[in-house]
């Protein structure tokens, strides 16, 4: 286990005011400068702390938390000549103090710190993982589709904040979270078809005994200026347990960040909740940046957290607000930590299930450090019919709602089921990586009422499976088998094997349903999968996808991990073109952990 200094914690956990500029991995690299005043000594600073009131905050009295213009604001307004002059001196003013209050609090700081003790009160669900698994015994392996990245971010947070991969929690990683953060150059839809297929088997990096097979979708990226309109609900927890600049401060830079890129056909509410909910804007145009901001800006933390409260005035408002044809979804943002009203896991997803039906989507955002409760916002997003993303920085804002703007907010598809049959005379066991806490029953598949996972525009899936051939197949070439053609000789080898020549050459089936935002009956597609998708020379995209799922099952702590090691991860991501600042970064996340 590693130790940091108190500089350290602090500077990582609440960022010491400095977040907003700096890159997730803790250095900066914007190339701009920070908002508060560089040119401010120690001293200066702790005389600042005094005269703002920052300094009382460690004798349990909470200053306002955030961003609170509206004091400076006013006593601003008689020295500058405009209102909006007015609004810029607080904004700059309010910066400064949380930065001085941060550096007052480093003196009184211990030396050394020991993560483990701090995240004690973080919540995660635990799944058993599943070995590999007979095809004479299941040949059916059938799960939801998954587009949630927040168990990756949440990881990298963790490294960089001193876990080593055996402390980390248990339930913390999850593979096919890490897998699908990351975009890749897979297949684009054809004709009607909402995502296209891309699929490649190899031999698995890790098991000499496996073959990977990965299986990518993509649904078709849509630039958000040409999507239909947005009713968005701003959903923001205000409680106590926000204050810290990784929470409340951020949350508002964040949200800030998706204001500058709404439109006039957009409509935009917020409703924040404490101990009370209180609707703070409501359903005004998305081109009133600067009302909006204004509005993100006063917010301040303190108090309980009334999150099913606050859950029930966000759908009400969406409803009142609901544009037909168009995208209508609250966006939760919180630390988890809900303490009044309906607080379990059960009693959310009762609530949520039942808000589903009025047609509006719910995705999350979660904050912060020391107190995450990832087992409820994971529960809300996904009963929510949405997504679920953790923000550590602010560069992971821009991607999530910038950059990845239309896949967070527009849904293609929803209640997405794969479904793979394998061909048992050609395969004899199969282990899916991850994907635990979206195992269906095989009958799900074609029931409708059965609910599963959604896609947004340009949205990438990723599932891979371990395969284990039959005996008399893996004691072969590739080109032995190609020559064989399923003689009859063969045949009888392989027992009941179809006639169809056709489906004797697969190994495999995809089979995938899926509904229209607005339809309630589902549509099926099959992919039939041979040995044309064998390859010696998988492509960088699957070296990738692989070596980030040989890096979760060490993460997870796996039961079966085989040959995996961070050694034999970073030798695969250097082999390869990294073709994003994402995917260097994870290389850097690698060689921290090494």
């Amino acid at each position: 286990m590693k130790k940091k200094s108190c500089f350290t914690k602090v500077a990582a956990v609440t960022l010491a005011g400095a977040i907003f500029i700096t890159g997730c991995g803790g250095s900066d690299k914007s190339g701009s400068a920070p908002a508060s005043d560089a040119g401010m000594t120690a001293t200066e600073d702790a005389a600042a702390a005094d005269d703002s009131g920052y300094g009382e905050m460690m004798d349990g009295t909470a200053p306002a938390g955030s961003y609170n213009n509206t004091e400076s604001a006013a006593a601003a307004s008689e020295q500058y000549a405009s209102a909006d002059e007015a609004e810029d001196y607080a904004y700059f003013d309010a910066e400064k103090k949380v930065m001085a209050f941060e550096n007052s609090y480093l003196e009184g700081c211990y030396d050394e710190w020991e993560p483990k003790e701090y995240y004690n009160n973080e919540e995660y669900s635990k799944w058993d993982e599943k070995g590999f698994v007979s095809v004479m015994k299941e040949p059916l392996s059938t799960f939801s589709a998954d587009v949630d990245t927040a168990s990756y971010s949440n990881l990298r947070r963790l490294i960089n904040e001193g876990y080593d991969l055996e402390d980390l929690p248990e339930g913390a990683v999850r593979i096919e979270e890490m897998l699908n953060y990351f975009s890749y150059e897979y297949n684009d839809p054809k004709g009607q078809e909402p995502f296209g297929v891309t699929t490649q088997i190899s031999t698995c990096p890790w098991n000499e005994e496996a073959q990977l097979m990965m299986v990518g979708l993509k649904t078709q990226d849509i630039d958000y200026s040409h999507a239909p309109a947005s009713n968005l609900v701003f959903l923001l927890d205000v409680s106590g347990s926000m204050f810290s600049d990784d929470k409340l401060p951020l949350l508002q830079e964040s949200f800030g960040l998706l204001t500058d890129n709404l439109t006039k056909k957009d409509r935009v509410s917020i409703v924040t909740y404490a101990g009370e909910d209180k609707v703070v804007l409501e359903g005004v145009s998305g081109d009133q940046t600067r009302k909006i901001k204004k509005a993100l800006n006063a917010l301040e933390a303190g108090g309980g957290t009334y999150g099913s409260k606050g859950i029930e005035t966000a759908y009400r408002l969406a409803e009142e607000n609901y544009i037909k044809g168009g995208n209508n979804r609250i966006i939760l943002a919180t630390d988890g930590d809900l303490n009044i009203g309906l607080t379990s896991e059960e009693e959310l997803e009762e609530l949520i299930t039942e808000k589903k039906e009025s047609g509006i989507f719910l995705s999350v955002l979660g904050f912060g450090t020391g107190n995450i409760k990832d087992n409820k916002m994971e529960t809300l997003a996904d009963k929510g019919n949405g997504n679920y993303a953790y923000i550590d920085c602010l560069r992971e804002a821009k991607k999530v709602l910038v950059e990845e703007m239309a896949s967070t907010l527009l849904t293609i598809c929803k209640d997405v089921k794969f479904q793979v049959e394998f061909n048992p005379a050609v395969v004899e066991s199969y282990r899916l990586l991850g994907y635990e806490n979206r195992a269906l029953a095989k009958e799900d598949f074609s029931d409708d009422t059965k609910d599963a996972g959604e896609i947004g525009a340009g949205h990438s899936v990723t599932a891979l499976y371990e395969i284990i051939l039959k005996d008399s197949l893996a004691n072969m070439s590739r080109q032995e088998i190609e020559d064989l053609k399923y003689s009859e000789q063969y045949k009888e080898e392989l027992g009941s094997v179809p006639s169809d020549s056709a489906v004797e050459e697969e190994w495999l089936t995809i089979s995938i349903r899926y509904k229209k935002p607005a339809e309630d009956k589902s549509s099926l597609l099959e992919y039939p999968i041979g040995y044309e998708c064998y390859t010696t020379d998988p492509t960088d995209d699957y070296i990738f996808a692989a070596a980030v799922a040989e890096f979760g099952l060490l993460a997870s702590h796996s039961e079966y991990p085989e040959d995996a090691s961070v050694k034999h991860v970073e030798k695969a991501l250097r082999s390869i073109r990294l073709s994003d600042e994402y995917k260097e970064e994870f290389l850097g996340l690698v060689q921290e952990v090494r």
